[in-house]
């Protein structure tokens, strides 16, 4: 069976945006912290260096690790079904299944980790006073831009289409009917 739609995502063409994306949330995010938390404090060091870099990196991972948990608990699909690791070529980390499920799920295991990896950190950041938390939850925002994409796309497509993830581009596959798995 044929998909009736493919959303194919073009890194080098999203890739300009999403930086431009990023360097404008993170502006902003600085700017707001500044304003509502602490006025013209800003300074770099070591720890907070490291405490940057290593947030990223951890994040970045959790950001996967939470499209995997939104497969199973959204997508309803077997611990066995799922993949993940990093595209080198393209320059991306990938979480995906090799069970279709459908549109509704599809759009929740796309947004799941914006909303843990992104929101809650900023919020957090806020919260605690934690500039570098909300800084991350900047760029987190900003690194979910093809996720974004996709669910923009995926809202065009009815509820119950279902929907596969390629293993190795940023592409979905749209089926009316539930997709043979031999694919």
């Amino acid at each position: 069976m044929e998909p009736h739609k493919v959303i194919d995502l073009n890194i080098e063409e999203i890739a300009p945006k999403a930086l431009w994306f990023n360097i404008v949330l993170v502006v902003a995010f600085a700017l707001a912290y500044q304003l509502f938390r602490e006025p013209l404090s800003f300074g770099f060091s070591l720890f907070g260096t490291l405490y940057f870099f290593g947030g990223y990196a951890l994040l970045i991972v959790l950001h996967e690790l939470f499209h995997l948990i939104g497969f199973v608990v959204f997508g309803k699909v077997p611990i066995s079904s799922l993949q993940y690791g990093l595209n080198l070529k393209l320059g991306i980390a990938y979480a995906t299944s090799d069970r279709p499920v459908k549109n509704r799920a599809m759009r929740a295991v796309l947004l799941l980790p914006f909303w843990t990896t992104a929101v809650l950190p900023t919020v957090i950041g806020f919260w605690l006073g934690d500039q570098v938390l909300v800084l991350l939850g900047a760029m987190l925002t900003a690194g979910a831009f093809g996720d974004f994409l996709m669910y923009r796309e995926l809202r065009k497509e009815p509820n119950d289409a279902w929907i596969r993830d390629d293993p190795k581009l940023p592409r979905l596959h749209v089926y009316s009917g539930y997709p043979p798995l031999d694919e």
